[in-house]
C-alpha cells in the first residue's frame, strides 16, 4: 500500500468517524426534530447547502487535489454549531462525488480537509473569542467571523499542503510554488465573505445565527 492510499484510507476513516460522532451527540436529538417541524429552518438549511455547493465549484488550480476555492465554513459553524456544520458540509461533498466532480477514493480525505478541519478551526477560534475577549458586537463580527474566516482558510491550506507533501502526491517545491503561493490572495476575500454574511444575518435574521445572543452582545 502506497503512502497516498494510506492517506486516502485514513481520510475516509476520520471523516466517517466525525460524522458518526456528530449523529450520536447532536444530530438526532437536536437537529433532526427541529428540521422536521420547522419549515423555515428547512429552507435555511437547504439554501446553505446549495450555496456551499455552488461556491465550491468556483475553484482554481493546476492539479487535482491542489485546487483552491472559498470555504464559507465559518458562517456554517457560527450559524449551526460545529457538529451540524460537519453534516451540512458533507452534503456538497457527496453531491460532487455522485456527479463525478470528485473521485470516490479521495472523497473522505476531501471531506476531512475541506469540512472537518475548517469546522474545528472556526469553532476553536469562536470559543477562544467568546472566552477571552469582551462580548462586544464589533469583536464578534470582526474576530469571530472576519478574522476567523482568514484563519480557517490558512488552516485548511496548510493541512492540505502537509497531507499532499507527506503522502508524496506532490513535491514540496511544487506545493509551495503552485498552491501555498495563492494563500495570501485568498485570505481577505474569505474573511470578507464570512464577515459580511454574518453581519447581514445578525442584522436581518439573528435567530438563524446560533452563536449570537442579544443578551451577550447587545444588552450590556
Amino acid at each position: 500500500m502506497s503512502t497516498w492510499q494510506l492517506a486516502t484510507g485514513m481520510g475516509w476513516i476520520g471523516w466517517v468517524g466525525v460524522l458518526a460522532w456528530s449523529v450520536c451527540r447532536e444530530f438526532r436529538s437536536t437537529f433532526w426534530p427541529k428540521f422536521r417541524q420547522d419549515k423555515s429552518y428547512q429552507h435555511w438549511v437547504w439554501a446553505s447547502v446549495v450555496v456551499l455547493f455552488m461556491l465550491w465549484q468556483l475553484e482554481a488550480g493546476l492539479q487535482a487535489g491542489l485546487q483552491v476555492h472559498f470555504l464559507a465554513m465559518t458562517v456554517l459553524v457560527l450559524c449551526h454549531g460545529w457538529r451540524i456544520a460537519c453534516w451540512m458540509g458533507a452534503v456538497p461533498v457527496l453531491l460532487m462525488g455522485m456527479m463525478g466532480l470528485l473521485p470516490w477514493s479521495t472523497m473522505g480525505l476531501y471531506g476531512l480537509l475541506t469540512v472537518v478541519i475548517p469546522v474545528w478551526c472556526s469553532f476553536a477560534v469562536f470559543q477562544l473569542t467568546y472566552r477571552y475577549l469582551p462580548h462586544h458586537l464589533f469583536i464578534y463580527l470582526f474576530v469571530a467571523a472576519f478574522f476567523n474566516g482568514a484563519l480557517t482558510m490558512t488552516a485548511h491550506q496548510l493541512t492540505t499542503a502537509a497531507v499532499m507533501g507527506l503522502s508524496g502526491a506532490f513535491s514540496w517545491g511544487y506545493i509551495l510554488d503552485n498552491y501555498l503561493v495563492l494563500l495570501p490572495l485568498l485570505l481577505f476575500p474569505e474573511a470578507l465573505l464570512n464577515g459580511m454574511a454574518i453581519t447581514l444575518l445578525v442584522v436581518y435574521k439573528p435567530e438563524w445565527v446560533r452563536s449570537f445572543h442579544d443578551n451577550d452582545y447587545l444588552m450590556k
